[in-house]
């Protein structure tokens, strides 16, 4: 039985795998442009890589926010570009009656923060025998999470990862602690870091999220060098029409520029962690 977060770590131990796409489907075009993108040029510097993209926001900050196509239509969209550039494809599930359907499509299930206590959520996820990507709530100490694995891990699903995003401080704003990185290797799973959502301003604009997305590149250094096993980033062509997280999205453009800079960090931090 293979275990896909334990073959992505341990068949590459000096390279990060990368989670990466827009935060939510807009449509077929843009999304499978992006995929293709990120898929050469993680090709070029030998990163792992595996589309990321929301086919419902469900936690969106407003009623009126854009929430994307929905399962029927997102799913399709996600199954066209798995098919088409032989990538790896990961989306989220907010309700546990929405596993069984996603997973015969995803590659991986990934439970979003705010949810990660649900345990009947988790159970529903795990059940599929699919690997999840559990995030880190923003509210959580990275030592609580040791309880979520263990409802995960309950199921008899061993392919579990848990994702660092930042915690709340005070209203509006995150913070990392990268003593979370350590904390969470101790559980024993790949650790990935979402680079992206940790400068999210939580309902900083009102009705929507803001963002700093100046602040992304250091953190995702800071991640390569403390040990995190994968990164998770958000990207679109043009962040500022994005229709979603487009204030901590990077621009597409300068994925290349930053990755390979964090590849060059990686082969030297990567000696020592």
């Amino acid at each position: 039985m293979t275990n896909f977060f334990f073959d992505l770590t341990h068949n590459n131990p000096d390279r990060f795998f990368l989670i990466a796409g827009p935060c939510v489907i807009e449509d077929l075009d843009t999304s499978l442009g992006i995929a293709k993108y990120l898929k050469q040029v993680t090709s070029d510097l030998g990163i792992p890589y595996i589309f990321k993209a929301s086919y419902d926001k469900a936690n969106r900050t407003s009623v009126q926010s854009f929430r994307g196509p929905g399962p029927e239509r997102g799913l399709e969209i996600l199954k066209q570009i798995k098919t088409e550039l032989n990538i790896p494809v990961l989306s989220d599930i907010h309700l546990p009656d929405q596993a069984e359907k996603s997973a015969r499509v995803l590659d991986i299930i990934q439970i979003p923060a705010f949810l990660c206590r649900q345990t009947d959520l988790i159970l529903a996820a795990c059940r599929t025998g699919k690997p999840v990507n559990i995030k880190k709530g923003q509210f959580l100490a990275p030592a609580d999470c040791r309880n979520i694995v263990e409802k995960a891990e309950s199921t008899g699903n061993r392919d579990i990862a848990i994702t660092e995003r930042g915690t709340c401080f005070g209203y509006n704003n995150l913070v990392v602690d990268f003593r979370s990185i350590q904390i969470l290797r101790e559980l024993g799973l790949p650790v990935i870091f979402d680079a992206t959502h940790s400068v999210q301003l939580p309902g900083g604009s009102g009705n929507a999220s803001a963002g700093e997305r100046q602040f992304v590149a250091p953190l995702a250094r800071a991640a390569v060098v403390c040990g995190a096993h994968g990164l998770f980033m958000e990207t679109h062509p043009d962040p500022d029409k994005a229709l979603c997280d487009g204030p901590n999205s990077i621009p597409l453009s300068q994925m290349k520029n930053l990755l390979t800079h964090l590849v060059n960090i990686r082969k030297v931090a990567g000696q020592s962690l």
